[in-house]
């Protein structure tokens, strides 16, 4: 099946984290990542490695900077809140760290429990000191995803990209319950 252009967005962006020379990915398993997961697998030029929580992503990264290696970070915003204290070694060691981060909590969302952390994920980075970028349309990720990874690698700081949902498409809980009934 050839990828729309709204789905296109993940081919897209493994072509630009791969010539942006990404060597690791970061990743708790991810429905909205799932795409750009499997083409990460399948690039052998990448390692990825599935983590037990997000907040030991930050710190493999700052291992594969330390090591000579840029490395990308895949969560989802419910994820964020794991990340919280560890968010402090990129910055007080100032080395690059590229979250992309795709959103639960707003446009759609069917769980409620998905709401608190998708309304509080941008606020608690900013706090952190990370710097955040948005992205609501499949046409602007790749646009976006570049300038966050020249600012996070160019800059030595945290930046994420949040993926709205408007951009991933929202869950139907109605359509998520007859696939499993099937």
């Amino acid at each position: 099946m050839k990828p729309t252009a709204e789905s296109a967005w993940p081919d897209a962006l493994h072509a630009l984290l791969r010539a942006a020379e990404v060597r690791q990915v970061a990743i708790v398993p991810d429905a909205g990542h799932a795409r750009l997961i499997r083409l990460c697998e399948k690039d052998k030029s990448m390692r990825v490695v599935r983590l037990t929580t997000e907040e030991e992503g930050v710190a493999q990264l700052a291992g594969a900077w330390l090591g000579g290696e840029k490395g990308v970070l895949l969560l989802q915003s419910s994820g964020v809140g794991n990340c919280i204290n560890m968010l402090t070694l990129p910055i007080a060691c100032q080395f690059p760290l590229l979250m992309l981060v795709t959103m639960r909590g707003d446009h759609g969302e069917f769980n409620p429990a998905q709401i608190p952390m998708g309304n509080a994920t941008q606020a608690v980075l900013e706090a952190m000191g990370v710097i955040v970028k948005r992205a609501d349309t499949s046409g602007e990720i790749i646009e976006m995803a570049s300038g966050a990874l020249r600012l996070a690698f160019n800059t030595y700081r945290p930046v994420a990209l949040l993926i709205g949902q408007r951009a991933l498409g929202a869950k139907d809980f109605r359509k998520l319950t007859q696939s499993v009934s099937q």
